[in-house]
């Protein structure tokens, strides 16, 4: 399935709600989804992107390993249905978008935590969303300034 069909059902499931346990199954497929499109773009996406993507995907994978793994069924995992990336900018603004969603609702949680546990998994989850984000957004920059360069180039 294409990364922005992706993207918008993990707004969507995330914006669904439901309890604690199934806001933090949410937050993780999003956090999972954005190490898989960190992953995929390292690897074939713009050559200026790729350092930044694999910081996305090493922050995305702490995002979800401070979460612990959710039980999914088979078929759940919204990650592994990931079969392209689309235009890339376009990824990346809906991706940074589920991002800041994410912290949203993790703030959230923490605020109504029952436990300093939970509190502090929120925190660490937060921390990472929003790292994540920032390098959604630098690489958003980066095109910026690739699609600039080039535009000055044919009118040069």
């Amino acid at each position: 399935m294409d990364a922005v069909r992706l993207i918008v059902t993990s707004r969507r499931a995330l914006a669904a709600g439901g309890g604690v346990p199934e806001l933090l199954t949410e937050v993780w497929q999003a956090q999972a989804l954005a190490q898989a499109i960190g992953s995929r773009l390292a690897v074939a996406g713009p050559p200026e992107l790729r350092g930044e993507a694999l910081g996305l995907t090493e922050l995305a994978g702490r995002g979800c390993g401070v979460l612990g793994t959710p039980d999914l069924g088979p078929g759940e995992l919204r990650a592994a249905q990931l079969t392209e990336l689309g235009e890339a900018r376009q990824c990346l603004l809906y991706l940074g978008g589920l991002l800041g969603e994410v912290g949203i609702a993790l703030v959230g949680l923490a605020c109504s935590a029952d436990d300093e546990a939970m509190y502090w998994q929120c925190m660490e989850a937060i921390d990472a969303a929003d790292e994540s984000r920032d390098r959604v957004l630098e690489m958003l920059r980066k095109l910026a300034d690739r699609e600039q360069a080039l535009s000055e180039r044919e009118a040069g």
